[in-house]
């Protein structure tokens, strides 16, 4: 067995299944994860995961690596093995970073009574709890370019979201901004030059943002989510960077006895029953 089966049959046995959402069950003969559940995490086939796990597979490509690192909840030190021990470069100084830690994965995983998600540095949305989902919908569905936030904003607007007209301007501006603070971190980042080229070609609301050239980090914004199953409510969103790493965990809070907070409450309990486990 080659260094990269080796490992990923290791690191997969380690994670037990409560870590991720899944049940532990009874008469598992391993006390890891099954293959099928990995899989699930990674988007990938079983069938995949097997002949990795017998190098039989060769040359997996970086976005399989990054989404088994992601899924196994590997350090950055394991992230970076799996990579080499696979033939590839591990993620290079330059390039916005998307590995998430296994620190930021318990965060998500311990406080499910607020909605929460970590992004990147330019907004890709990459993990989210139940309730985040039940809020906005399930991020599960956006593909490609579309799980990027500034993208979806500037492109299809807010649907089932409203700002008041201050907000609305600075949450744009920041979003811009942000993007521009992120091309000065990581220049050779070819997929962030892209989506702001197509931003800037397809949206003359974020170009003429882009061209006042601001620098700013967005941090704490409040909007009215209306297409929830209880109502419209009323949430601060504020936004707690990752030491390190770049990544951004965004949280949405309501006011402390307030009809908001209430609904809330609500919908942790009737708007989680059609999900699914979120992607570890």
């Amino acid at each position: 067995m080659n260094e990269f089966a080796s490992v990923l049959r290791a690191w997969r046995e380690r994670v037990g299944p409560a870590d991720v959402g899944f049940p532990a069950g009874s008469g598992r003969r391993t006390a890891g994860l099954r293959r099928e559940e990995l899989a699930s995490l990674a988007g990938i086939s079983v069938d995949y995961i097997v002949r990795l796990e017998q190098g039989r597979a060769r040359h997996p490509s970086p976005q399989l690596l990054r989404a088994l690192a992601n899924a196994l909840r590997l350090t950055d030190d394991e992230r970076d093995h799996l990579y080499r021990s696979a033939g590839a470069a591990p993620p290079a100084a330059g390039v916005v970073p998307q590995h998430i830690g296994p620190g930021v994965q318990r965060i998500i995983d311990r406080l499910s009574d607020v909605p929460m998600a970590v992004f990147t540095a330019t907004h890709d949305i990459l993990l989210w709890n139940p309730l985040w989902a039940a809020l906005n919908g399930d991020p599960s569905s956006y593909v490609g370019i579309e799980r990027n936030l500034v993208w979806r904003h500037f492109t299809s607007g807010h649907p089932g979201t409203d700002f008041d007209e201050q907000h609305e301007e600075d949450f744009a501006r920041d979003l811009a901004a942000d993007l521009r603070a992120a091309v000065g971190r990581y220049p050779r980042d070819t997929a962030l030059n892209h989506l702001v080229s197509r931003l800037r070609t397809e949206s003359p609301e974020f170009e003429r943002r882009w061209a006042e050239a601001r620098i700013a980090d967005h941090r704490s914004s409040r909007k009215t989510v209306t297409s929830t199953p209880v109502g419209p409510i009323t949430i601060d969103c504020d936004v707690l960077t990752v030491p390190g790493s770049d990544l951004r965990i965004v949280v949405y809070t309501a006011a402390p006895g307030s009809g908001d907070e209430a609904k809330l409450d609500l919908l942790r309990v009737t708007g989680l029953q059609t999900l699914t486990p979120t992607p570890g």
